[in-house]
């Protein structure tokens, strides 16, 4: 089937769009495309997507893409005519994403990194449709001895059976496929390796600190800074880094791209900031570090400022002050939580179903 676009606009599969960067995809993509979001809750959320549920452009079809999916068979698509005019960019953002609590869903984020990109791939090849993987900095794991940043011709230091290695690992083998279908089929494919990125929507609990010192800050609660504070990370704002998705799939390389802040700053810089930011009286303690992730380097963007002309634009506090201002905002509802989010505990089951109707909970002070 011809990559051309018959009716007014292009149709494009957002697997994993009901995620924290996977949503925000979709907000952007649903500007100039008609976007059918895929997503079984694994680590995503209804609230995510809430918004885009009565949008006339957006179809979302709860299921697990481990398993086989007809488009064309689905009452929901009819209205995009998917038998008729295909899909002509399909996003792979579909994996469990858990820093804190992510061996129970070792074997789920190991099957997202190979059955599932074999299933998104497979649906690409048949509408011969562009393809992105959104792939990790993990890929590179632990940076040599004097290595500063992290480039795309850096093979990576990854150990394969730590307990890591469904998530790190399963993300290089992911990329593999994606060469592999490129290479087999001359498929249009692109490779995102995201860099640490945050902003709205971010779950709680997951091990990912801001959204937990952030509301921490808003309630007058101390703000618990994993490790001693010292530790540097990059961060980059979750819009910036939806452009640079757009962008490269846009684009005309096949060659992986990192997609990343190289500015660094510390974790004790991030939670004052919030302290600030939320004029809290709350105080700073500090708790064990999350073990086993691989130790922090900065990306390396010339690659994509060359290829793509992108490059982040938001400053660390601004993007702080969005993320507080949306927190702030949401706090009548349950911002969601990867630990105790009820859909997050039966997402193992696959199928499909209707969009659920959304839900209103007080959100708990405890």
């Amino acid at each position: 089937m011809a990559r051309k676009v018959i009716f007014d606009k292009k149709n494009v599969l957002v697997i994993g769009g009901a995620g924290f960067i996977g949503s925000h995809l979709c907000d952007e993509l649903i500007k100039t495309s008609k976007v059918i979001c895929i997503d079984n809750y694994a680590s995503g959320s209804v609230q995510n997507i809430e918004h885009l549920l009565q949008h006339p452009n957006f179809v979302f079809l709860r299921h697990d893409i481990t398993e086989p999916i007809d488009l064309e068979s689905l009452p929901d698509t009819e209205i995009f005519q998917v038998r008729f005019q295909g899909i002509q960019e399909v996003y792979n953002m579909a994996c469990p994403t858990y820093q804190m609590g992510f061996e129970g869903y070792a074997v789920a984020t190991a099957q997202a990194n190979s059955v599932g990109v074999v299933n998104s791939l497979e649906i690409a090849k048949k509408y011969n449709a562009k393809f992105l993987f959104g792939s990790t900095r993990a890929v590179y794991g632990d940076p040599l001895d004097g290595q500063e940043s992290f480039q795309e011709d850096y093979w990576g230091f990854v150990d394969p059976m730590s307990e890591r290695a469904c998530y790190n690992e399963g993300k290089r083998f992911g990329e593999t496929l994606t060469s592999t279908y490129h290479l087999a089929y001359g498929m249009d494919t692109k490779i995102a390796r995201i860099f640490n990125t945050y902003g709205p929507r971010m779950a709680l609990r997951s091990g990912r600190q801001i959204p937990d010192l952030v509301k921490a800050a808003l309630d007058q609660q101390d703000l618990e800074v994993l490790g001693d504070g010292t530790e540097e990370d990059s961060y980059c704002y979750v819009s910036d880094m939806v452009q640079g998705i757009v962008a490269l799939m846009q684009s005309n390389t096949n060659d992986p791209v990192n997609l990343g802040n190289p500015e660094t700053h510390k974790i004790i810089t991030v939670a004052q900031y919030i302290i600030d930011l939320t004029a809290s009286k709350s105080n700073l303690l500090f708790g064990d570090a999350v073990k086993g992730l691989v130790r922090f380097s900065p990306p390396d963007i010339s690659r994509a400022k060359r290829y793509l002309g992108w490059f982040p634009v938001t400053d660390l506090r601004s993007g702080l002050e969005r993320t507080v201002d949306n927190m702030k905002g949401s706090r009548v509802l349950s911002y969601s939580s990867l630990v105790d989010e009820s859909a997050a505990k039966n997402s193992m089951a696959s199928g499909l179903s209707p969009a659920p109707e959304p839900t209103h909970e007080q959100e708990s002070e405890s």
